[in-house]
This record gives C-alpha cells, sequence and structure tokens, in this order.
C-alpha cells in the first residue's frame, strides 16, 4: 500500500489512496482538483523515499469535498477573586479533501 506525507498549512499529514481528509483552509472551490507537491516522503510496498526536504517529481491528486467549518472551541479567560470572566469561541475554517492517487 502506497502513502506519502505531505505538508499544507504549516501542519504534516500522513495520507493515502481513498482516505478523507481536514486541512486547513485552502483556497480552491469545493468539487475541483488539487495537487499537493510539497510532499516530504513517500512509501511504496516497502520501499522508501524521503526527501531533502522535498520528493523530487511526488506529487498528490485530491477532490476537494467542501469548504466547511470545525467544531467550535471554548475560550474562557478568568482572574480568581477579582470577577474577571470573558467567555468566546473560536470555529476554524477547514477544507475536506478526498486523496484520489500519488505519483512519483
Amino acid at each position: 500500500m502506497r502513502y506519502a506525507v505531505i505538508k499544507t498549512g504549516g501542519k504534516q499529514y500522513t495520507v493515502s489512496a481513498g482516505q478523507v481528509l481536514e486541512v486547513e483552509k485552502l483556497d480552491v472551490e469545493a468539487g475541483s482538483e488539487i495537487e499537493l507537491n510539497q510532499v516530504l516522503m513517500v512509501s511504496d510496498e516497502g520501499t522508501v523515499k524521503t526527501g531533502k526536504p522535498l520528493v523530487e517529481g511526488a506529487k498528490v491528486t485530491a477532490r476537494v469535498l467542501a469548504q466547511d467549518r470545525d467544531k467550535k472551541i471554548v475560550v474562557f479567560k478568568y482572574k480568581p477573586k477579582k470577577r474577571y470572566r470573558r467567555k468566546t469561541g473560536h470555529r476554524q475554517s477547514i477544507t475536506r479533501l478526498a486523496i484520489k492517487e500519488i505519483t512519483l
């Protein structure tokens, strides 16, 4: 089974064909295809190819399923004995990808 380690949005993800992945928001229309060129490592049937820092000629093709928002994270600040309390929330924008293929 072939898998790869890619870098997008400042984070690294291990992906394989057929996988659905949520990444930081990418500026792409839903339903279109995207090529992720920042491939750090590719493994194919026990043969591992690592890059310095990127693997030459490797790319991951994915289809954009949706532009969505992640779960809400509650941020609560307080100072004890001072009656100071602030409750806010944050929802990160995400892009949902379906990995189609990994090419070398």
